[in-house]
C-alpha cells in the first residue's frame, strides 16, 4: 500500500467534473486546493531509540534481515489509514514512528521476539495491513525505552484445511485476497469482505472484531472464529478447536477484538462455507429513510434478510449519483419513472443475494416483503454498480483530500426502536460542530449489517478542510459524534474497533467495573504493559503508562 494513502501507486479513481462542481458549490471548496503529499524523502522522523542490546536480541530471534531501522520501513509502519493519519502523512509530519520493524516468519520466531522485547522493555505494536482507521497501530511507547512494529505479513500461510468440518487455520498475516485464493480451489470461501479486504489480514480482522459486507448472512468475524492461538508476554494461550463449549466463559472471545493489547494472535481457525455460484444484486427505492428502515426491519425479523442490505439516506443517495457515475447513469435513466411514483427524492437501497439455487426463492420472498413495505424495484443496475465499486470508497477519500476536503466516517449500531433518533442525533451533532468552525459539512448515512433487534449506521462527513487546523477540526467532529452516540445509548463502534480514537468513550461502553476487568486481563497476560500501549484499555492506577 502506498505510504501516504490507500491502494497501490498504479491505482486511482479521480472525481468526475460533475462531482467536483457539486462539492465546490455545496462546501465552498476550491478545486485543487488540497496539499499534495510530501515526498518520502521530506518526511521528518524522530530519532530511533532501539538500544544495542535489544537489537541484538531481536536479531537473534528473527534474523538480521528482518529487523529494519531504515526510514522507509519506519515510515510505512508509522500510521494507519484514519483521517488524522492521512493528514500527518501527506504533510510529512510524523511525531511518532516505530524505532524498528520486526518481522517474524513463524510462531517460534514470534515467541522469541516477544521474549526479547520483554527483557529490554520494548513496546510492541502488532501490524498487519496497517488499515486501522481509529489509531489502532499508532506506535506509542508508553513507559518503555522503545517501540517496534511487529510486522506479521511473513506469517501468511494456510496451516490446515478441514474439508469435513469446513474450517481452515490461517496464520495472522495472510491478506483477504490470498485467503479466498487458497480456498477457491476447494470450492470454499470464508466470505468475510470488509471494505479494507484488499489490504487487511486475518489477524487484523480477528483483533478488531471486524464485520464484512455480507455479514448479515455470513456473520461477523467473531461468528467465524472457532479457535485462536495467542502469544502473550506472559505465555501462550490456545483455545480448543471445537464448534461450541459450555466450559465456562469463552476465552476465544476475550482475544477477538483485543486489538493487540493482550498478545499477538498467531493463528486462527475460521469457519468456512461452500462458495456461492449465484450472485444477484438489485436496487430498491423508498420514499423516505424511515420507510426504508421499516422495510429492512421487516426483512430481518421475517428471517428473510439478504446477504447485503444497504439503505442510503436522502443525502447519500443524492451525492452517490455524482460521485459514482455508473450508479448515476442507471438512476438517471429511471428518474422520470421515480418522479411519477413519488420517489424522485427517495432513498435507495442495494439488496444482494449470494448462494446456490435457493437465491431465486430468497429473492422472491424478500421482494414480496419489500413491495409490501412500499418499496419500488429499480432492477439490477444499481446493485451491479455497487458490487463493482464495493471497495472503492477509500480511494475516493484520497481524491477528496487532493481537493482540500475533510473526509471522515463514523459507525455505530443500535436497536430498531432507536435507529431513527440516532440518525438524527449524530447528523445534527456533526452539522453543529462543523458549522461552528465555519466549515458546514455534507453528512451522509446508510444502514447496513442487519440484525433481528437492530442495525448499524455508517456516517460519512465531508467538509472543507480548515487549513492549518485540520486535526482540531477533526477532533471537534469526533467529540461531537462520540458524545451523541453515547447519549443515544448506542455503541461507540460496530466494526472499526476502539484503538486510540474511541478510547475516551470506553467507560460509557462497558462501565468502570468492565474496564477494571479488562485491566485485570491485561495485567495477567501483559504484566509490564508491552502490548500496544495507549489503545482499547484505559490505563488504571496499577497499569503501566498511567
Amino acid at each position: 500500500m502506498r505510504w501516504w494513502g490507500w491502494g497501490e501507486d498504479s491505482e486511482s479513481f479521480p472525481l468526475s467534473e460533475a462531482a467536483l462542481a457539486l462539492l465546490s458549490t455545496e462546501l465552498d471548496l476550491t478545486v485543487g486546493s488540497g496539499r499534495c503529499p510530501a515526498t518520502i524523502a521530506d518526511v521528518a522522523l524522530p530519532e530511533g531509540s532501539l538500544g544495542g542490546a535489544a537489537r541484538e536480541s531481536l536479531t537473534a530471534a528473527v534474523g538480521a534481515r528482518h529487523v529494519r531501522e531504515d526510514r522507509d520501513a519506519r515510515i510505512h509502519h508509522a500510521a494507519g489509514r484514519g483521517y488524522p493519519d492521512l493528514v500527518r502523512l501527506r504533510a510529512g509530519r510524523l511525531d511518532r514512528a516505530p524505532d524498528a520493524v520486526v518481522s517474524p516468519g513463524d510462531g517460534v520466531a514470534l515467541r522469541a521476539a516477544l521474549d526479547a522485547c520483554g527483557r529490554h522493555s520494548v513496546a510492541v505494536v502488532p501490524f498487519g495491513g496497517g488499515t486501522s482507521v481509529v489509531g489502532g497501530v499508532e506506535p506509542m511507547k508508553g513507559v518503555h525505552s522503545a517501540v517496534v512494529a511487529l510486522d506479521l505479513t511473513r506469517m501468511d500461510r494456510l496451516l490446515e484445511l478441514d474439508g469435513d468440518s469446513l474450517t481452515a487455520t490461517f496464520e495472522p498475516g495472510i491478506m483477504g485476497p490470498a485467503v479466498e485464493r487458497e480456498l477457491a480451489g476447494h470450492g470454499l470461501t470464508l466470505g468475510h469482505l470488509p471494505q479494507s479486504f484488499e489490504f487487511s489480514t486475518v489477524g487484523g480482522w480477528v483483533a478488531t472484531r471486524s464485520a464484512g459486507q455480507i455479514s448479515t448472512s455470513v456473520g461477523r468475524i467473531d461468528d467465524l472464529v472457532q479457535s485462536v492461538r495467542v502469544e502473550a508476554p506472559a505465555g501462550s494461550v490456545r483455545t480448543l478447536d471445537v464448534p461450541a463449549s459450555a466450559a465456562g466463559p469463552d476465552l476465544r472471545q476475550l482475544f477477538v477484538g483485543s486489538e493487540g493489547t493482550l498478545g499477538v494472535i498467531s493463528a486462527a481457525t475460521l469457519r468456512l462455507r461452500r462458495a456461492s455460484h449465484r450472485h444477484h444484486y438489485e436496487g430498491w427505492s423508498f420514499r423516505s429513510f424511515e420507510e426504508g428502515t421499516d422495510a429492512l426491519r421487516a426483512l430481518a425479523q421475517a428471517d428473510a434478510a439478504p446477504d447485503v442490505a444497504r439503505l442510503s439516506d436522502r443525502a447519500e443517495t443524492e451525492l452517490s449519483l455524482a460521485l459514482a457515475p455508473a450508479v448515476g447513469r442507471s438512476m438517471r435513466l429511471g428518474r422520470a419513472c421515480l418522479h411519477g411514483r413519488g420517489h424522485d427524492r427517495g432513498c435507495v437501497a442495494v439488496i444482494g443475494f449470494e448462494g446456490g439455487d435457493e437465491v431465486s426463492r430468497r429473492r422472491g420472498h424478500a421482494g414480496e416483503l419489500l413491495r409490501n413495505a412500499r418499496g419500488l424495484a429499480l432492477g439490477q443496475r444499481p446493485g451491479a454498480a455497487w458490487a463493482q465499486g464495493r471497495f472503492r470508497a477509500p480511494y475516493l477519500r484520497d481524491a477528496l483530500l487532493d481537493h482540500g476536503a475533510m473526509v471522515e466516517t463514523f459507525e455505530t449500531a443500535t436497536s430498531w426502536s432507536r435507529l431513527g433518533a440516532l440518525h438524527e442525533a449524530v447528523s445534527a451533532a456533526l452539522r453543529e460542530a462543523l458549522e461552528a468552525r465555519g466549515t458546514p459539512p455534507l453528512v451522509l448515512c446508510h444502514v447496513s449489517h442487519l440484525y433481528r433487534s437492530g442495525a448499524s449506521l455508517y456516517f460519512t462527513c465531508i467538509a472543507r478542510q480548515e487549513r492549518g487546523a485540520e486535526l482540531d477540526q477533526w477532533a471537534a467532529s469526533k467529540r461531537a459524534v462520540g458524545d451523541a452516540i453515547v447519549a443515544a445509548g448506542a455503541t461507540i463502534s460496530h466494526h472499526h474497533g476502539v484503538g486510540r480514537d474511541h478510547m475516551p468513550w470506553m467507560d460509557a461502553e462497558v462501565g468502570g467495573l468492565g474496564i477494571e476487568l479488562l485491566q485485570a486481563a491485561k495485567q495477567q497476560l501483559d504484566p509490564h504493559g508491552l502490548m500496544n500501549p495507549g489503545k482499547l484499555i484505559p490505563a488504571g492506577p496499577s497499569m503501566p503508562g498511567r
